[in-house]
């Protein structure tokens, strides 16, 4: 289901689930990080569904954003959970799929992603507002540098690779969908995936008593 018109970068809160035949294949990326064969098959056939909750707290410091995502999945696979503070401050995570990393998120415009002197261009491909420049309204109305995106770096302890993703909306096969835009290297190997997820729906119940409106 395409994401309603309401949602945008500044509150992707609800219920988000990957569309597996618009998205590109992510088996090649999970091999470079060393997920094992049969985890990875596993993946393949799973329905990967993300519960999301966009809130502002006072930790670590007043009118902080964080994105909290409890990522479930069908065939047995054990969920995670991703807790981003959009500080551009790095921190250390575990989990029982990509192990030890450290990471940092933030919201930024388009035009300040980093994407390592267009190396990385791919990253700053394809997003709905990118073309209105300064005055994109895609959930950036009067953003310096553009429409606004979230932007995550990633980078694993143990295995040496690193992540950097982008978060924004696209338009896809004439929908609108969240969409993240993923370069992933490690050593002199570098693939692109571009991910797609159907809109489920809003947030039911309890949320965090700052979450954004």
């Amino acid at each position: 289901m395409a994401a309603p018109d309401d949602i945008n970068i500044n509150d992707l809160t609800g219920d988000w689930q990957m569309n597996k035949t618009l998205s590109n294949d992510v088996d090649p990326v999970l091999q470079m990080q060393e997920i094992s064969w049969l985890l990875r098959r596993a993946i393949g056939f799973a329905t990967i569904t993300l519960h999301v909750t966009h809130y502002t707290s006072s930790d670590p410091q007043p009118d902080t954003v964080h994105i909290d995502i409890a990522q479930t999945a069908s065939m047995g696979i054990k969920g995670t959970t991703e807790n981003r503070t959009l500080d551009w401050a790095e921190r250390e995570n575990t989990d029982h799929i990509f192990g030890k990393v450290r990471a940092k998120s933030r919201v930024v415009g388009l035009a300040g992603v980093d994407d390592d002197e267009g190396k990385d261009a791919f990253l700053k491909e394809g997003w709905l507002g990118a073309e209105a420049g300064e005055d994109g309204k895609e959930g950036g109305e009067g953003e310096r540098g553009g429409v606004k995106v979230v932007e995550a770096w990633v980078r694993n302890l143990d295995k040496g690779w690193v992540a950097r993703q982008v978060w924004g909306f696209a338009e896809v096969d004439g929908k609108r969908y969240h969409v993240r835009r993923v370069v992933v290297t490690k050593g002199e190997e570098r693939l692109e995936v571009r991910l797609v997820y159907d809109f489920i729906k809003r947030k039911v119940g309890e949320v965090k008593e700052e979450e954004i409106g």
